[in-house]
C-alpha cells in the first residue's frame, strides 16, 4: 500500500486563480472594471456575456455584464500573495466549497497593497476563486479520449484545502473575518 504523505502524485497545487467583476450592464462602468482588472493582475481581460434571459434585473442573452482573467503558475502565486494581505490572511470556513476550492470578494481594490486608488476607476469591488487540484490524475476529466471522474480517494476535502492555505500562505480560517468582504 502506498503511502499517501510521501505520494508525489497526491501534493495539493493550485490550478487556477480567477478574478471576476460583475457589472451586470455594459457601458461605461463594464469599461471602468476592465481597466482595474488589467491594472490589477497584469494580463488580458475577457468580458462575460449572459446566457439568460432574466426580465426582472433586465438581463438578456448577449448582453456583456462582466469582465475576467485567470492567472496560473507563478502569476497566481504572486496575486495571491497581495489579495490575502488585503483581508489580513483571514478567510471564513464558509468561503470552501465540496471540492476544496476557495471563493471570496473584496469591496473595494483599494486595500490591495500596490494598487493605488484611481479617481477615474472610483471604488469597485471583486471577486477572487482559487481553483486547487492535486499533481497527478486530473487530466482524466479534461482529456477528450476516454475521459472520466476523478475518484473520491483523490479529491480534496476541505480539511485538505485549509490546511494548504494555512501552510503556504499563513492562512487563518476563523468565522473572524475582516471587514473587506461583501
Amino acid at each position: 500500500m502506498v503511502d499517501n504523505m510521501n505520494n508525489p502524485m497526491k501534493e495539493i497545487v493550485i490550478e487556477k486563480v480567477t478574478l471576476n467583476i460583475g457589472t451586470g450592464e455594459a457601458g461605461d462602468r463594464l469599461e471602468k472594471a476592465q481597466k482595474l482588472l488589467e491594472r490589477i493582475s497584469g494580463k488580458k481581460v475577457v468580458k462575460t456575456v449572459t446566457k439568460k434571459r432574466i426580465p426582472s434585473w433586465g438581463v438578456r442573452p448577449g448582453l456583456t455584464i462582466g469582465v475576467k482573467t485567470i492567472l496560473r503558475g507563478s502569476e497566481a502565486v504572486e496575486i495571491l500573495k497581495k489579495l490575502f494581505a488585503a483581508v489580513e490572511n483571514r478567510v471564513k470556513p464558509r468561503n470552501f466549497d465540496a471540492e476544496g476550492n476557495l471563493a471570496f470578494g473584496m469591496a473595494e481594490y483599494i486595500h490591495i497593497p500596490g494598487v493605488r486608488y484611481d479617481p477615474s476607476i472610483g471604488i469597485m469591488g471583486l471577486d477572487i476563486c482559487i481553483t486547487l487540484k492535486r499533481k497527478g490524475g486530473y487530466r482524466t476529466k479534461r482529456k477528450a479520449y476516454r475521459s472520466a471522474k476523478i475518484g473520491k480517494a483523490h479529491r480534496i476535502t476541505i480539511p485538505e484545502s485549509q490546511e494548504f492555505f494555512k501552510n503556504k500562505f499563513g492562512i487563518d480560517v476563523s468565522e473572524k473575518a475582516v471587514k473587506t468582504y461583501y
